[in-house]
């Protein structure tokens, strides 16, 4: 008796002096969730993500530094099935100075294919101009630095692109372009033509020549030898294993950033070395951007105005054989280089024919 008296007045003690200072509230209390400020942040639609924002960003603009872009863009899901309706798109990565001077004849390409695009421009630094709201370009800049031609800016631009590109989950090919290149299909025939194959378009081979295997290095060994040193155009085509396997390399850019200098061109020897090293069978060894070489020298054809006819470009878009998905193909080349900004006019009036744009 005398201890449960004790007990008595203990508990009542506890009670009230708990009570008074409010110290543990229910712990289901109905009201708690309008109360409490702790269950009012969790809950705010200001600090919880659905998926759909982390799995699209729609705004390209961020703080990261290129070590934790390429951190953050190597990240691949283990589970192969998505948990949303995954409609896959092609990247189109604009590698420009500044503005694209055959922005309308893009313009007319991606018209009506909205959902199955995305765009992604790396500029100048100081480069701010914003197209108009209504333009495909509008806010499609990413973070971008100063660029030299030959020199390891390069490749950093076209990795920064990829891995950009990559923090969108529904990006599934990437197709590096710059400001003079142009589509020599309709944008059905290109999705379809990228989609449907089973390898990517990263052209690589042994060049014996000086400009070839006389630019190798031999402070790349033993990680690169000799026997693993390519080449090959700079303007791919990715799938997305392939774009992973770019942004995650560790081993082998920093031996080219150290030892690949002019004569040695970065852009034309990593990414054939890098994927001969680490996955040769992801490429199907060619390019999908034409380009002229014939004149000889370190910079292609610069094709002006006279030069635009729909001979000529029928000639580009059916005039060599390839090999599409084990299959002998005529239509090997989707894109083509270099286009001055006066060609815009003849190529906005041939393409509603020729290449079945919409007008």
């Amino acid at each position: 008796m005398i201890i449960n008296d004790h007990f008595k007045k203990f508990v009542l003690y506890e009670d009230l002096s708990l009570s008074s200072l409010n110290a543990f509230p229910p712990l289901f209390s109905s009201s708690l969730s309008s109360t409490h400020p702790c269950i009012e942040q969790c809950n705010s639609s200001k600090t919880i993500y659905g998926l759909k924002g982390w799995i699209s960003p729609s705004d390209l603009w961020h703080s990261m530094t290129d070590e934790e872009l390429m951190w953050r863009a190597s990240m691949a899901p283990r589970i192969v099935e998505y948990p949303f309706n995954r409609t896959p798109k092609v990247a189109f990565l604009f590698l420009t100075r500044g503005r694209l001077p055959l922005a309308p004849l893009w313009e007319m390409f991606f018209k009506g294919h909205q959902g199955l695009f995305s765009i992604y421009l790396h500029t100048l630094p100081e480069f701010t101009y914003e197209p108009p709201e209504s333009s495909v370009f509008y806010k499609r800049r990413i973070p971008s630095k100063l660029v030299q031609w030959g020199r390891a800016t390069m490749i950093d631009a076209e990795r920064r692109l990829l891995a950009n590109a990559l923090l969108d989950f529904t990006n599934e090919r990437f197709i590096l372009l710059s400001e003079t290149c142009i589509p020599l299909f309709n944008f059905s025939t290109i999705y379809n033509y990228l989609l449907n194959s089973n390898q990517s378009f990263l052209s690589t081979f042994d060049d014996p020549r000086p400009i070839g295997r006389g630019r190798y290095n031999k402070r790349m060994g033993p990680t690169i030898t000799l026997s693993d040193w390519r080449k090959g155009s700079q303007w791919f085509e990715a799938n997305r294993e392939l774009a992973l396997a770019i942004v995650s390399d560790v081993t082998y850019y920093p031996v080219f950033r150290n030892h690949c200098v002019p004569p040695c061109y970065m852009d034309e020897h990593y990414l054939p070395t890098l994927v001969t090293k680490v996955c040769p069978n992801l490429t199907s060894n060619r390019t999908v951007t034409w380009t002229d070489w014939s004149g000889g020298g370190s910079h292609p054809t610069m094709f002006k105005r006279i030069d635009v006819t729909i001979g000529f470009l029928d000639k580009i878009r059916n005039g060599f054989n390839c090999t599409y998905n084990g299959e002998m193909s005529s239509i090997c080349h989707l894109f083509a280089r270099k286009f001055h900004p006066n060609t815009l006019l003849p190529l906005v009036k041939i393409a509603p024919k020729l290449l079945g744009f919409n007008p």
